[in-house]
């Protein structure tokens, strides 16, 4: 953790960024994981025109994760979650609330990019997070979790809901298989944020941080 800053001119270029472009840095990711998530099936975006799976950044004893909806055309190259805008706007974000990239574990509802950037369907999305994202869960065991947009908010919840009016609030999510519970905190994906303006943009921005924020207070309890 570091200081940074609370103004809400909030993240600045000059804010640090932690450009990671390998998937070494996330242990649920190992050779054999790999293998086997390249050679997945079990929903049609391992068909369509990806590179295949992304994996994970961070490290497996991480107290906060974040879980964004799925790779964009960067992250599809790279073969990591959050290094294109997004993920630049992100890593400012956490540096606002005295977070590093390098101190959370990152990674996505869906590993491989739909078609186009589309959005996942609900079911895409259920089966690749029931398969995928809930074994990383279960290695990581973070003290927080923080759902980042709709799409990461509707699998927790389990239900659609509308991140508007869910977000900064807390969820209580259970393990599959298990008696684990996990806080979870909706908030606001940073690509919602950059197509924003104005006092929106601002507006939106704070409620982000303040989420942020909560998720670092209850990582360190």
């Amino acid at each position: 953790m570091t200081d940074g800053t609370s103004e809400i001119d909030l993240w600045q270029d000059t804010a640090p960024t932690n450009r990671q472009t390998l998937p070494d840095s996330a242990e649920p990711f190992t050779e054999r994981w790999y293998e086997t998530a390249q050679h997945c099936r079990h929903c049609r975006l391992g068909a369509e025109p990806n590179r295949g799976p992304t994996g994970a950044t961070g490290p497996i004893d991480a107290p906060l994760m974040l879980v964004g909806e799925g790779p964009g055309g960067v992250e599809d190259a790279y073969g990591v979650p959050l290094v294109g805008p997004s993920g630049q706007l992100l890593d400012r974000a956490l540096w606002s609330v005295g977070i590093t990239r390098d101190r959370v574990y990152v990674t996505n509802i869906v590993k491989c990019r739909p078609r186009n950037n589309r959005t996942p369907q609900a079911a895409e999305a259920d089966i690749c997070a029931t398969r995928w994202l809930c074994r990383e869960i279960a290695l990581v065991k973070p003290h927080a979790i923080v759902a980042l947009g709709k799409v990461a908010l509707r699998f927790f919840a389990g239900r659609e809901l509308g991140i508007v009016r869910s977000r900064g609030q807390w969820l209580q999510w259970m393990l599959p298989g298990t008696d684990e519970i996990y806080p979870v905190m909706p908030t606001f994906h940073p690509a919602y944020l950059l197509r924003l303006t104005g006092p929106a943009e601002k507006e939106a921005k704070w409620q982000v941080y303040y989420d942020l924020l909560a998720a670092k207070e209850k990582a360190a309890a």
